[in-house]
């Protein structure tokens, strides 16, 4: 692994003044920018729709929008955040009446395309996909709200998971979103994953281009 992304997730962002946080994170280091979108129905928390997603491109965000959806059903948001302008998203196999479906509905329109798992769930859920999609995201928290403890034994499954993408030798991101921040983050990049996803141990901080390069640091200490 050679590339390495930090992708704050603006679940913890001052919602008053997103679009000035959005655009100081990524100014501090950061690659992505996370959507946690939770409809409370599939997951008990309701956050942002796609109508957030166009009004940061419309306000001049050109960064990386990476928008894990935690609702069902997936596709027709799914197709509103390709117009809103991501450039990413992220779906639960369960949250779907057709896995290979909601992959093409997505693919085909130009937006790269992820699966999600759940701490309690096993790899093989995304398994039969691999050579379809861009990402793999392992939540290490239970979805439904931020600032959650990290779940240890996730790791486990995070190197399983990075033993199959490597096995294919295909280019799919690795992501784990829950409870990251300097202690956690060198452990999930020892386990295999190359993208982190972190809200409050970022937006919770007074100086975002510190931070961001101090989880940096944490990878390689």
């Amino acid at each position: 692994m050679s590339i390495v992304r930090i992708a704050p997730s603006i679940l913890s962002a001052n919602f008053a003044a997103l679009g000035q946080e959005v655009n100081a994170v990524l100014d501090a280091g950061a690659d992505w920018i996370h959507f946690d979108v939770m409809d409370n129905h599939y997951v008990p928390n309701l956050t942002v729709g796609p109508m957030v997603c166009k009004s940061l491109r419309e306000f001049g965000v050109t960064g990386f929008l990476d928008v894990h959806l935690m609702i069902t059903p997936v596709n027709n948001l799914a197709s509103s955040f390709i117009e809103a302008g991501a450039n990413l998203i992220s779906f639960h196999p369960s949250a779907t009446e057709n896995v290979s479906e909601t992959i093409q509905l997505i693919k085909n329109s130009g937006v790269k395309v992820g699966l999600a798992l759940n701490p309690d769930e096993h790899v093989s859920l995304i398994e039969p996909y691999l050579e379809d999609i861009d990402l793999v995201l392992m939540m290490s928290v239970f979805p439904g709200f931020g600032g959650q403890k990290f779940i240890p034994e996730v790791l486990e499954n995070v190197a399983k998971v990075r033993s199959l993408i490597d096995a294919i030798d295909r280019d799919i991101a690795l992501e784990i979103d829950g409870g990251i921040n300097q202690e956690t983050i060198g452990k999930a990049y020892a386990a295999g994953a190359d993208t982190f996803v972190a809200g409050s141990a970022i937006f919770n901080t007074s100086d975002y281009n510190e931070t961001i390069s101090k989880l940096r640091k944490s990878i390689n200490a």
